[in-house]
């Protein structure tokens, strides 16, 4: 069975916001699985859709595969590296915030016939 694949690194969006977004879209076909992305007001939607047209560009271009039977295989989201800020806080006291990122990993392939 070919597939292909897209990965997003260190996407500027906790990993735990992905995830309701990716978790959406997991084994659905290509066509309703952007119509999904499109219509989800999370902040996440848009980036995971820019994700989903790479990884099938990536097998419609690298491995010719028909767009038309492509399905959302395997699509997970990997924490990446934290940014660390400080935020002031009462009595001359200061908390860490943390800006947290995420790896986007999202695999398309042929639909089994039959």
């Amino acid at each position: 069975m070919q597939q292909a694949k897209a990965i997003a690194r260190t996407v500027r969006i906790a990993p735990r916001k992905v995830r309701l977004v990716v978790d959406l879209i997991r084994g659905k076909q290509v066509g309703e699985a952007i119509s999904i992305l499109k219509l989800t007001p999370k902040a996440a939607s848009p980036v995971v859709e820019k994700v989903l047209k790479s990884a099938i560009a990536n097998a419609e271009h690298n491995y010719d595969l028909d767009v038309n039977s492509l399905i959302v295989s395997e699509v997970f989201v990997d924490e990446g590296a934290t940014l660390k800020r400080f935020r002031p806080r009462a009595q001359g006291r200061a908390s860490a915030i943390n800006k947290r990122t995420s790896h986007i990993t999202l695999v398309v392939s042929e639909k089994k016939e039959g």
